[in-house]
């Protein structure tokens, strides 16, 4: 059994992706645990299968439920890697993790991997979305989920962290095949960004990490999020889709590519900015 690291998996309803991921990291013999949010397939069988430690705890967002993973599974190892059902280790990947040390990262409590993003099936290239770099590796208890996000998870560690850039995690959902299951979980998405801006416009709220543009991507991530904040709404998710696709180049992608952009970039961000007008004015979502 590997010494080194142990996987974390959130799931619900993933029997589609579950056993492409458990197949990345199979010979990789780390322990995995599995929080679940109340699959009605095979995703737990699916887990239980391949040996893993399995709890579940129902969905309210995905930092939360990284908080319940975090606190709940007794991680033994002095390093844990917290991935999602949906991404994959490539061979890359799994060749650092295979080689990792722990003596030669004594110094080390977090390290970023390298993210490609797929949707339907194309290579998200262009539009800041690659590189892409998310802390997913830490030192056992050095880590927190920040609850400041309502939606948009991420893990907090003191300490120093590093990047591997070469290391790659792919994340495709191929359950968002279907655009109409897409539109479906990002309208449940707006509605969880809306509150959390009017929680932060009522002081309800604060940014867990100290942003800055020049920190590692985290930081920096904070800092661009302080700018969209202060930015007017309505005129901000176009300001944002213009830049992404002129400055970031999103007009080189293939037509699946330019969908997205529109998508994650204008249409979502248009629907988010309208519910936060509408809950101003005092409409319940």
């Amino acid at each position: 059994m590997n010494k080194n690291f142990s996987f974390i998996i959130l799931t619900y309803n993933e029997e589609i992706h579950l056993p492409r991921l458990l197949k990345s990291i199979a010979d990789l013999n780390a322990p995995v645990f599995l929080l679940d949010s109340g699959s009605t397939d095979s995703t737990v069988e699916i887990a239980k299968a391949f040996g893993a430690g399995i709890k579940t705890n129902p969905f309210e967002n995905h930092p939360r439920q990284w908080d319940f993973a975090l606190k709940n599974f007794a991680i033994e190892t002095p390093w844990t890697v917290g991935l999602d059902a949906d991404q994959i280790v490539t061979p890359e990947l799994y060749q650092m993790l295979e080689s990792f040390d722990n003596q030669k990262y004594q110094n080390i409590n977090g390290i970023y991997f390298n993210r490609k993003n797929f949707f339907q099936g194309s290579w998200i290239r262009f539009g800041g979305y690659y590189p892409m770099y998310l802390l997913k590796m830490f030192r056992t208890g050095f880590a927190q989920s920040d609850l400041n996000e309502n939606m948009d998870h991420k893990f907090i560690v003191s300490g120093k962290t590093i990047t591997w850039k070469n290391g790659y995690l792919l994340e495709e959902n191929l359950k968002e095949n279907d655009l109409s299951f897409w539109k479906a979980k990002h309208e449940r998405y707006s509605d969880l960004v809306a509150q959390e801006e009017i929680e932060r416009i009522k002081k309800l709220r604060i940014q867990a990490l100290k942003p800055k543009l020049f920190g590692d991507p985290n930081e920096r991530k904070a800092w661009l999020k302080r700018l969209w904040w202060k930015l007017p709404l309505g005129f901000r998710p176009y300001l944002y889709y213009g830049f992404r696709m002129t400055f970031q180049f999103g007009f080189l992608e293939n037509k699946s590519g330019r969908q997205f952009h529109y998508l994650q970039a204008l249409w979502f961000r248009k629907l988010v900015d309208a519910k936060i007008k509408a809950l101003k004015r005092g409409v319940i979502l």
